[in-house]
């Protein structure tokens, strides 16, 4: 609530700086913003009494909105890609796609790899259960497996994440190092040297 739709009959008031000015009348804090060409903004309508800021409220949206269109730029959204196999599978169809789900990995999405059991085929599932392990296994390199292998009325489903990208310990140490050594301020060249 800013301005006239503040209600309350007195209200605590932190000026633009962050400086609390105190408890005062709706009415005088009014005033105040109107003489300093500012808005007044209910910030904490549940305390008693309500806590209002002056501040100009129209920059203060923009600044909100940009800060929100920053935050969505930066978000990577995680696709699910699927790759779909067959409890008969031949050794060439497995990898290619292997292939393609590591390069689904490796951009940063999750795959959803499933088997669909077709007529006798779901009387022999442990067939399918492990061409799934066969394939999780090529793609552990750069993936882990979020979720087993399940078997779903006739399908068989697993998810594969990719692996989240951490430094060694010794990678840590040589970095921290570097980063100590580029801090410490240079020597003075020896004069005198030719």
């Amino acid at each position: 609530m800013i301005n006239d739709e503040i209600r309350a009959r007195e209200v605590r008031v932190i000026d633009e700086a962050g400086v609390q000015l105190g408890v005062m009348p709706t009415a005088q804090a009014m005033q105040l913003a109107e003489e300093r060409g500012l808005d007044l903004a209910n910030i904490q309508p549940t305390a008693n009494p309500p806590v209002c800021k002056l501040l100009d409220y129209d920059k203060w949206r923009y600044e909100q909105s940009r800060r929100e269109r920053e935050n969505r730029k930066n978000q990577r959204v995680v696709e699910v890609k699927e790759v779909q196999l067959s409890a008969t599978i031949e050794e060439n169809d497995v990898l290619t796609k292997a292939r393609m789900a590591i390069k689904f990995l490796e951009n940063g999405d999750k795959v959803r790899v499933s088997i669909r059991f077709r007529g006798r085929q779901i009387t022999h599932s442990e067939i399918g259960l492990k061409v799934m392990h066969d394939f999780a296994e090529r793609c552990a390199e750069v993936s882990v497996v979020e979720r087993r292998p399940l078997l779903d009325g006739r399908n068989m489903v697993m998810i594969l994440a990719p692996k989240a990208a951490k430094a060694s310990f010794a990678e840590k140490k040589a970095a921290r190092e570097k980063a100590r050594q580029a801090q410490e301020p240079q020597a003075p060249a020896e004069e005198g040297q030719a």
